[in-house]
């Protein structure tokens, strides 16, 4: 059994799933060994346009699975560090990707499972999905960028407030306090992700990436910003996709956008 289904659909979207139902879709060796082949293989991948991250069975994802601790006995901090920079780093190369994700948490996302799901660039959970940081609660400063991802995402008053006391909010309360974009009940969670990642993927391609990579810059300024846009936006002027989209705008059928 694969911890890690990928699945490609014809209009680009790549759906991934972790797929260790047994464990709550723990992040383990072999799930964390096949993400970073297959994050590898998206980056090369000029067909996918969406990819879209779901856990399979009830969770999303109850986080690292740290059964290696008690069984490997005590480490030095340095080996300690370099384990964990790795196991964070492969997991976050997701954010590396040029093209748009979204997570369907569609269950518990715990410690890096939520950390996962906050790397994506749109996060659709299921109303009663819980989602927390209970780093803790266990004796353990919080990793994979939690200090960095939840203030990020809703604020320093709720990270603070997930961070240091633990406690778990449900998907509709993340939507309303702005850590996901939006819930859904449980059942429909993966229609409505799978119609929103349709619409990402029929965008045009290079308009798309370019969009990406300028959101994920954070420009310092305005004059940044118009720098940045003045140099992306000819880039997509000269593009077959740009003329294409013109054309369907006046004509009105479904635009074809080729990437090129």
């Amino acid at each position: 059994m694969s911890d890690l289904l990928v699945d490609r659909e014809d209009d680009g979207v790549v759906l991934v799933t972790l797929n260790r139902p047994d464990l709550r879709n723990a992040m383990t060796d072999a799930m964390t060994a096949q993400w970073r082949q297959a994050m590898s293989d998206l980056a090369a991948d000029r067909d996918a346009r969406c990819v879209v991250v779901t856990g399979a069975g009830t969770a999303f994802s109850s986080g690292g699975d740290l059964t290696w601790i008690g069984e490997r006995g005590a480490e030095a901090v340095p080996q300690l560090r370099d384990r964990m920079l790795a196991f964070y780093r492969t997991w976050l190369a997701i954010t590396e990707l040029e093209i748009p994700t979204i997570a369907a948490v569609n269950g518990p996302a715990v410690g890096a499972g939520l950390c996962l799901a906050l790397a994506c660039d749109l996060v659709y959970a299921a109303d009663d999905a819980k989602l927390l940081a209970p780093f803790t609660s266990l004796g353990l400063h919080p990793g994979m960028a939690a200090t960095y991802l939840l203030p990020r995402r809703a604020g320093a008053g709720l990270a603070r407030e997930m961070l240091l006391t633990g406690r778990a909010i449900t998907g509709t309360e993340a939507a309303v306090k702005g850590l996901v974009n939006q819930s859904f009940p449980k059942n429909d969670l993966m229609s409505e992700v799978r119609d929103i990642a349709g619409r990402v993927a029929h965008n045009a391609p290079i308009a798309t990436r370019l969009t990406k990579v300028a959101l994920n810059q954070d420009h310092q300024d305005l004059e940044a910003a118009l720098r940045w846009e003045s140099l992306a936006q000819p880039v997509t002027m000269a593009s077959s996709d740009m003329m294409e989209g013109l054309a369907a705008h006046r004509e009105r059928p479904m635009p074809k956008f080729t990437g090129s």
